[in-house]
This record gives structure tokens, C-alpha cells and sequence, in this order.
């Protein structure tokens, strides 16, 4: 049996997707906070075991005599949430519990964190570097970076740990299943929502002088292509450790803009430039790249689409069709 938190969210529920895909597994348990009806058909075309409320997980467990793994998606992924009492209990102390559930039960334990907690950039983006100088700029990032910190305390305190245990950062993840994240949702996504309401594709303007608009850099992975590396870290129970999940190499929101335009068969002047909103001028990254050598030295060795390809499969296999869900 598989735990899978946040399942009803896009990397979770696309995570249910490979499972019953390709590997043919259907003992899952879903775990999440169906407040959203979008959320409810991310995975209800998926084969599952169970679903169970957040609120329930912990006396859910209880009862529970055999996990194969514990798939920790589940968090308040808003970068804009500022209430930090709810990053706390949720992104924080939840993650705690089940770390130590797993340690206890001796458990395989693979979980979200998140590229939002190097910050500006300003050390690089190397899942090798020392986490006490990383700075995130939001309270989500930085949410994502304490428990990184504390995983890293136990393990060197040697506390007792879970046999295996990989804490993942994702970069920039577009693809389906992101319907209900609104305002936090893909570039991609509300790319294509502008055009189709608005005809028009609207990126910001920069505000950094090394950056013309359109030019500033991320590193979009396909959400197929992250949950390929879930799988790969889940099936090889010897590697632990944080992982970087990213292609290893940015692109522009200009090319992403150019990929989906070129799905849509109409020119690149749909392409217009607005002002960055005021509440993300100070918090935002001109620049992410992931450095994977450390994903690459565990031997993961698939390519990576980059843009042109994944927005191609999104918009053609998803988007552009009736039923847009996996």
C-alpha cells in the first residue's frame, strides 16, 4: 500500500496516474482536503484504494499493519500565504509527524519541497548546498526550507530515520491537473486562458535591468517528467538525500509563450507585456536553473521535454480536448 498526501493535487494526482498507468498499481491511498471540486476529478478516473480526509490521516495510520511507502505531496503551496500559522501546521508540523511515523515504522518517506527555498538565487540552485545560507523570499519557501533544515538535524544527530527518506525541490511544474490552483497555477495555463477569453497571452515586464521583458528565466519541468523522477528515487530505496527536480536548463517565459502561441496557430503578436503586481516585485526570481548532477550521479538517466515538447503534449492531450484531466 501506498500513502500518497496531497493526491488530489496535480504532482499527486499525476503521481496516481503513473502508478495506475504504468506500473499497474492500484493499493493507493489518497490523502487530502477536497475543497475544491476541481481537486475531485484529478483522480477520478484513478483506481485507489482509499481516500481519507487530512484531518483523518493520523488515526487512519494507526490502524494501517502494512505500508510499502509514505508519498508526501501534500502542503499550502501558495507562495502569496502569509498566514504562517497555517504553513506551520501544515507544510511543517504535519511533515514532521509522518517523518517520524515512517522512522518509527520503518517506512520508505519521499516528499515535496521546493526550489522557492533558494531564494533570490543568490547561492545557486545546488541541492549540495549548505542549508543554513539559503534564503527564501516568502513564507511558503521558507516553510519548505524548515523542514528541510530539521531532516537535515536529525540525520546528522542521528536520530532514528526512515529507511529511506528524499526530500525533492521542485522547480517551475506545469502540465494537467493545475485547474484549481488559480492564481498559483502554470504560466502555461493562464497563457492559454488569456488567449481563449482575451485572445491575447499577457507575460510581466521585468523589473530587473539585466532582464529585457519575457527574458526572465525559469526552469519549467513537465509534471510527467517530475513524477518520472518520484518514481525512479521510490524504486531505488538505497538513495536518500534532497534532490533537485528540474530539466537542468531554463528557458524564457518568451519561449514558453512562443510554444504555446505555436499550438494555438496564430502569431507571436498575441504576446503582450504587463506590470509585475505589486505584492510579488520584491519576491520574485529572474533566474532558476536546477543543477540535477547530484539526480544524475543516482544513475536517473531519462531526458527531459523542454518547453516546445511538454506544452505540445499539455495543450494537444489536455487542454484542447473535452476532458482536460488525467
Amino acid at each position: 500500500m501506498i500513502i500518497l498526501t496531497g493526491g488530489a493535487g496535480m504532482i499527486g494526482s499525476l503521481i496516481a496516474w503513473h502508478l495506475n498507468t504504468y506500473l499497474n498499481v492500484t493499493d493507493i491511498v489518497i490523502v487530502d482536503e477536497l475543497n475544491d471540486s476541481l481537486k475531485e476529478k484529478n483522480f477520478a478516473k484513478r483506481k485507489i484504494l482509499e481516500f481519507v480526509e487530512k484531518e483523518n490521516l493520523f488515526d487512519y495510520l494507526k490502524d494501517q499493519k502494512k505500508i510499502d511507502a509514505i508519498i508526501h505531496m501534500g502542503a499550502i503551496s501558495s507562495t502569496t500565504e502569509n498566514n504562517f500559522n497555517k504553513l506551520l501546521f501544515d507544510n511543517i508540523r504535519c511533515s514532521q509527524k509522518l517523518w517520524s511515523f515512517c522512522a518509527e515504522k520503518k517506512i520508505p518517506f519521499i516528499y515535496a519541497s521546493s526550489a522557492a527555498t533558494y531564494g533570490g538565487g543568490e547561492n545557486g540552485y545546488e541541492d549540495f548546498s549548505k542549508l543554513n545560507e539559503l534564503s527564501p523570499l516568502n513564507a511558503y519557501g521558507y516553510s519548505k526550507h524548515f523542514f528541510d533544515c530539521w531532516v537535515e538535524s536529525q540525520v546528522l544527530t542521528k536520530q532514528k530515520i526512515p529507511p529511506q527518506w528524499c526530500g525533492l525541490k521542485f522547480f517551475n511544474v506545469y502540465g494537467p491537473n493545475e485547474y484549481h490552483k488559480g492564481r498559483m497555477a502554470s504560466v502555461v495555463l493562464h497563457a492559454f486562458n488569456q488567449f481563449q477569453k482575451e485572445n491575447e497571452i499577457r507575460l510581466f515586464k521585468s523589473m530587473h535591468p539585466k532582464y529585457k521583458d519575457g527574458m526572465q528565466l525559469r526552469d519549467f519541468i513537465y509534471v510527467k517528467d517530475a513524477v518520472k523522477c518520484v518514481m525512479y528515487l521510490l524504486n531505488n530505496n538505497q538513495i536518500n538525500g534532497l534532490f533537485n527536480i528540474g530539466t537542468g536548463k531554463a528557458q524564457t517565459f518568451y519561449n514558453l509563450a512562443e510554444a504555446v502561441v505555436k499550438n494555438l496557430n496564430v502569431t507571436n503578436s498575441v504576446i503582450k507585456f504587463i506590470a509585475m503586481p505589486l505584492d510579488l516585485e520584491n519576491k520574485y526570481q529572474y533566474f532558476t536553473q536546477a543543477n540535477i548532477n547530484k539526480l544524475r550521479e543516482a544513475n536517473y538517466k531519462d531526458n527531459f521535454m523542454n518547453l516546445e515538447q511538454g506544452v505540445t503534449d499539455y495543450l494537444q492531450n489536455y487542454l484542447l480536448k473535452k476532458d482536460r484531466h488525467a
